[in-house]
């Protein structure tokens, strides 16, 4: 049996448990999201009444970098999936927090790709504010810190410190609903650079 991929988890993904967000117009759905100015990517991440990250490890993959991943995770996700291959289930569910959701990817007798959820996702509890005002770019960060604080002195200082200052003007609950509509209203999504 040849061994599963990221490639083929991932159409199985999109294909199955994602299928009815992907047709979904209020919902977007982006493949390799990068957070925190790309040090770190998202293989899915599902955009409507959440933020919702899909990590995938297939068999074929190592969990090096899963840690950091965890670490980005949990500073800007609302949701996240881990979607592991046999061979990395135990370690998954040993070292992911359990808000993580973990499904279970295999191949069945006539070597179909087979999803299995062993734990849905839960809430994240410990998103940080600047972590989701990061996602935006920094004219959309200016555009809200001006809307709180027409001061044209609040926008001084580099985009992490326009983040802080976004996270001191605005809840996290607002942070986040804000941040989701104009992750979902932008129409050049990969047309520039994040600054």
């Amino acid at each position: 049996m040849e061994p599963i991929t990221d490639t083929h988890v991932r159409s199985a993904l999109l294909r199955t448990v994602i299928a009815e967000h992907v047709a979904n117009p209020n919902t977007l759905v982006v493949e390799e999201m990068g957070l925190a100015r790309g040090a770190c990517r998202v293989d899915v991440c599902v955009i409507n009444g959440h933020l919702h990250g899909y990590e995938i490890k297939s068999d074929v993959d190592n969990l090096r970098r899963l840690p950091l991943q965890q670490k980005f995770y949990s500073d800007v996700l609302d949701k996240a999936t881990i979607v592991v291959g046999q061979r990395h289930l135990t370690h998954a569910l040993e070292v992911l927090p359990d808000w993580w959701g973990v499904r279970t990817v295999w191949r069945g007798s006539r070597n179909a790709l087979r999803m299995d959820l062993l734990r849905p996702a839960k809430l994240n509890p410990s998103v940080k504010k600047s972590a989701v005002a990061s996602l935006l770019w920094r004219d959309e960060i200016c555009k809200l810190v001006l809307a709180k604080s027409p001061d044209k002195a609040a926008l001084r200082g580099n985009r992490a410190a326009l983040c802080e200052r976004l996270g001191e003007l605005y809840t996290l609950a607002e942070i986040r609903n804000l941040v989701r509509g104009q992750l979902k209203r932008r129409t050049d999504w990969r047309g520039r650079a994040q600054l």
